[in-house]
């Protein structure tokens, strides 16, 4: 049976693919796919069974391939269609350990900036005291706040960048407005990252997305907020072993040259909600997906 993948539905037009993603589906039914449609929005609020009720009863297995959804949200779209005779190739375990820093940093703890983090509940206002506490094994240095899949890095100055993580008033301003900014959609809690200067291209970081089906490298693209459609080659030798040793079935790893000549993992991800850089093959990751 050709591979399904399960697409985020269009909002505004619910027998159609989400526009982000219809040139993908697209590519996946020209390489001999099946695409399905999820409901995403029902999927948030917490109706699983709702967001599958349009996907075909008995597609065996299949790939989710969208929007993020929070870790209980992507079990509880298993369980709905497991109920219809679909099985997602990214288990619920497997989907978290990908997706959030906590499970997927004890594997890459030698290849990425130092971290800590603290379950925080959505608008938690925490304590100087409890952040000075939390930052205490990544000094001295400076740092950066994301939560446990996003960081805004956008707003560099006012909710990322953390010039002295021994500075508990700077500290605690940019946390506070990192978890204010955030609002309903902080995602498991704070963390803190120390802070490495990477190389880069005209004044902005070289970042590259590699993506990993079965612990092989099988795509490299730009990260998707790079300017250019071109970047470096990383070195990938000591972070298959790491890949491999997380044991989840599609994953991307963000990678990016520090000043010191060393390839480090900035972000890893589970590949069904990675995105793609604008300039990158649609058709190549279908490819990927479907199979030969």
């Amino acid at each position: 049976m050709p591979m399904p993948v399960l697409y985020c539905r269009d909002p505004l037009n619910p027998r159609r693919v989400d526009e982000h993603f219809a040139q993908e589906a697209q590519e996946v039914r020209a390489c001999g796919g099946v695409v399905g449609l999820v409901d995403h929005d029902a999927l948030l609020q917490g109706d699983a069974q709702q967001a599958v009720a349009h996907v075909p009863a008995g597609l065996g297995s299949a790939w989710y391939r969208g929007w993020m959804v929070p870790g209980d949200r992507y079990a509880a779209l298993a369980e709905a269609l497991s109920r219809r005779g679909t099985a997602l190739l990214v288990a619920p375990e497997q989907y978290r350990a990908a997706h959030e820093l906590p499970g997927w940093y004890p594997t890459f703890v030698d290849i990425t900036p130092a971290s800590v983090w603290r379950p925080t509940k959505p608008g938690e206002i925490l304590a100087a005291e409890d952040l000075a506490a939390l930052a205490e094994p990544l000094l001295p240095g400076s740092g950066i706040v994301k939560d446990y899949v996003k960081s805004r890095k956008h707003e560099w100055e006012q909710a990322c960048f953390i010039p002295d993580l021994a500075d508990a008033v700077g500290l605690t301003r940019v946390v506070q407005r990192f978890v204010e900014l955030q609002e309903g959609f902080l995602a498991g809690g704070v963390v803190l990252r120390s802070f490495e200067t990477f190389s880069k291209l005209e004044s902005v970081a070289a970042e590259m997305r590699v993506w990993w089906l079965d612990g092989e490298p099988r795509l490299l693209t730009p990260h998707p907020d790079s300017p250019f459609e071109r970047g470096l080659v990383p070195d990938l030798d000591h972070i298959g072993p790491a890949v491999q040793r997380l044991g989840c079935r599609f994953v991307t790893t963000d990678v990016a040259l520090r000043s010191d000549g060393a390839w480090r993992v900035v972000e890893v991800g589970d590949g069904q909600v990675s995105d793609l850089h604008p300039s990158s093959s649609r058709g190549e990751l279908a490819a990927l997906l479907v199979g030969p």
